[in-house]
């Protein structure tokens, strides 16, 4: 169905994802403006696998860096080659940021324990991290640590995608500016249907980490995440439920056959 024949609840509206970045896109270039060239941030963003999706990923990151006044270095290299190539950059002085494009090895198991891919993120030097998924950032999230040091000058580096959650929240006015940093979802209620560790446990621990109470979907099981907490749900409770009491409802299911009636 076209956009233009979409009908929408009263008061809902769709929100342009231009809309809620074009701030931080100009503090960034504004920032980045007043850097010598030579000392702009550099990112090198490394392709082990023949995937279209990432490698169109890719091409974004490209174009939105050159638009910004930054660097960006794509180095395709052969999978096993790839550990080896993430030490090159990890040395690389000239190298502020590193990212992969996943899947690389999927679900392979790694000699040193859990997959390849979770021993890949674990291989990306904390100095230059950007994407918040080594094992510290893992950490410092899920503990509500929320900066690298004592003295507070350097935050820690959060996951993207839950990120953006958070920031369309914010724009949309869940977040109560009223309430302190930590405190803006108090008294809210969220729903999200996904649990992976890309999207959904993560965005559930940054909500519950600033005050929210939220409702984890699965396919298989649902969860209360409250700040620091993980607890069962009543062995009654529906999934209808937790939507109909929650002030937000985030739906990550990674498949166009999903559906949730509204009603």
């Amino acid at each position: 169905m076209a956009a233009s024949q979409v009908t929408y609840a009263p008061g809902a509206r769709r929100v342009p994802a231009d809309e809620i970045a074009q701030p931080f896109v100009k503090e960034i270039q504004e920032s980045t403006s007043q850097l010598p060239k030579d000392k702009r941030p550099k990112l090198v963003g490394f392709l082990a696998n023949n995937d279209p999706a990432a490698r169109k990923y890719a091409e974004w990151t490209g174009k939105s860096f050159v638009r910004d006044g930054m660097e960006f270095e794509v180095r395709q290299v052969e999978t096993d080659d790839l550990e080896h190539a993430l030490e090159e950059a990890n040395l690389d002085r000239s190298v502020s940021g590193i990212m992969i494009y996943y899947p690389v090895f999927g679900n392979r198991p790694s000699f040193h324990g859990g997959s390849y891919d979770d021993s890949l993120r674990d291989s990306v030097s904390l100095a230059k991290d950007v994407e918040g998924l080594c094992h510290f950032y893992r950490r410092t999230l899920y503990r509500n640590q929320r900066y690298v040091d004592s003295e507070q000058a350097r935050k820690c580096v959060l996951p993207c995608t839950p990120l953006a959650v958070v920031k369309i929240l914010e724009h949309l006015g869940a977040y109560d500016e009223q309430h302190a940093v930590g405190e803006r979802m108090t008294g809210k209620s969220v729903t999200i249907v996904n649990r992976s560790e890309i999207v959904g446990r993560p965005l559930a621990a940054m909500l519950a980490n600033d005050g929210a109470t939220v409702y984890s979907v699965d396919i298989d099981s649902t969860y209360i995440f409250r700040r620091g907490k993980v607890e069962p749900v009543p062995a009654n409770a529906t999934t209808d439920e937790f939507v109909r009491q929650s002030d937000v409802v985030v739906l990550g299911v990674p498949s166009d056959s999903y559906k949730m009636d509204p009603a």
